[in-house]
């Protein structure tokens, strides 16, 4: 009886044990999820003028890339000819450089949690 007992609580330690590591193990994969979500920022894109109209408007792009970067990347998704231009400007406003990095355009400009960009075939603003 003693002996069950004993195997009863090691079993239980046991348990206990597998438990807490797999708890350990599920919070660093949300940690390493948190952080993976932190190098994204959400983009909304937005046609103006113009432009056609994309099915999908909101992207979660690498924080680290440049605006030419969001620019080529619509040139393709739109399948415009490499001689069309296309410009994109933050809140309706300016016109950003192509190497500007999306992290401090979104810093400055960001709102809700997501960087809006109007894009155009011809210049509309600034």
């Amino acid at each position: 009886m003693a002996d069950e007992k004993q195997t009863d609580e090691l079993s239980q330690a046991e348990l206990s044990c597998a438990t807490e590591n797999l708890k350990s193990e599920e919070q660093k994969e949300n940690l390493e999820s948190a952080k993976s979500d932190k190098n994204k920022v959400d983009i909304l894109l937005k046609a103006t003028g113009d432009a056609p109209i994309m099915k999908k408007k909101k992207w979660a792009v690498d924080a680290e890339k440049p605006i030419g970067w969001v620019m080529e990347f619509v040139k393709k998704y739109l399948k415009l000819e490499p001689e069309e231009k296309l410009f994109m400007y933050v809140n309706q406003t300016f016109a950003p450089s192509p190497d500007q990095i999306i992290r401090n355009l979104y810093e400055c400009f960001g709102t809700d949690g997501k960087l809006v960009l109007h894009y155009c075939k011809s210049q509309a603003w600034g």
